[in-house]
C-alpha cells in the first residue's frame, strides 16, 4: 500500500468532500494500485498555495486508458471524453 498525494482545485475538493464526486481523473504519469491511499490536497490556483485541507481516500479501482485503446484517437481528440459516475440501479416503473 502506497500513500500518493495530489493537488486538487477547490471546486473539485468540495465535490469530493460533499460525497458527490467519487472518482478522480488524472494523467497516468504515476503508479497507483487498488488499496493505495490517495491524499487529495486542496490547491488554490490563484494564490498557487495549498490551503491546508486534505482528504484521504482508499483506491478501490484503477482504469488506465490510452487515447487509441479503442482505435478512436482522432475522435477523442475532436470530441473529448466523458467520465460517468454510476449511481444506484434504476428500475423502470
Amino acid at each position: 500500500m502506497k500513500i500518493i498525494k495530489k493537488k486538487t482545485w477547490p471546486e473539485y475538493f468540495e465535490l469530493v468532500l460533499a460525497g458527490k464526486k467519487k472518482f478522480d481523473l488524472r494523467l497516468a504519469d504515476f503508479d497507483i494500485e487498488e488499496g493505495d491511499i490517495l491524499v487529495l490536497e486542496e490547491w488554490d490556483p490563484q494564490t498557487k498555495e495549498y490551503t491546508g485541507r486534505k482528504i484521504e481516500k482508499k483506491v478501490d479501482y484503477v482504469l488506465k486508458l490510452r487515447l487509441d485503446d479503442f482505435g478512436q484517437k482522432e475522435k477523442i481528440e475532436k470530441d473529448g471524453l466523458l467520465v460517468i459516475q454510476l449511481g444506484q440501479s434504476y428500475e423502470k416503473k
